[in-house]
């Protein structure tokens, strides 16, 4: 199969001293910093839009076959590494659903973040809820 190789487009930045173990039960306020080149991109974000942050779990160790079943801490139970949410992946890739509170040139400030200072972003999507068709 082909390998990729992913480039960050920005990193999070946050004063928060501890994060939770996800987005859903986050109130930690943050900004995600988009290099320069990028900002054109941000053009249609606003204040109150959610977005899907695709980011790398940068402090994760290597990835083993061990870590395919794991113990998520608020479970009494074991899960296969797809069914949680853990940073031990065998890519370290995350993806959290942020709200945006503003926007300043570069820099999207945001709520619920469950993301370390530095943590390298590598795409922001639109956040799109699912509407039946007829509604």
């Amino acid at each position: 199969m082909k390998e990729y190789k992913f480039k960050p487009i920005g990193y999070v930045k946050t004063k928060a001293e501890s994060l939770p173990r996800h987005w859903s039960v986050s109130d930690v306020e943050g900004e995600i910093v988009i290099k320069p080149e990028y900002q054109p991109g941000l053009r249609d974000i606003k204040a109150g839009d959610k977005i899907v942050v695709i980011f790398c779990f940068h402090k994760s160790p290597a990835f083993s076959p061990e870590k395919l079943i794991q113990k998520p801490p608020h479970l009494n139970e074991t899960r296969g590494v797809f069914s949680t949410c853990s940073p031990h992946r065998p890519n370290p890739i995350g993806l959290s659903v942020l709200e945006v509170i503003d926007v300043r040139d570069n820099i999207i400030k945001v709520r619920r973040l469950d993301m370390y200072d530095g943590t390298p972003i590598l795409d922001i999507k639109p956040y799109i809820e699912y509407k039946p068709e007829g509604e």
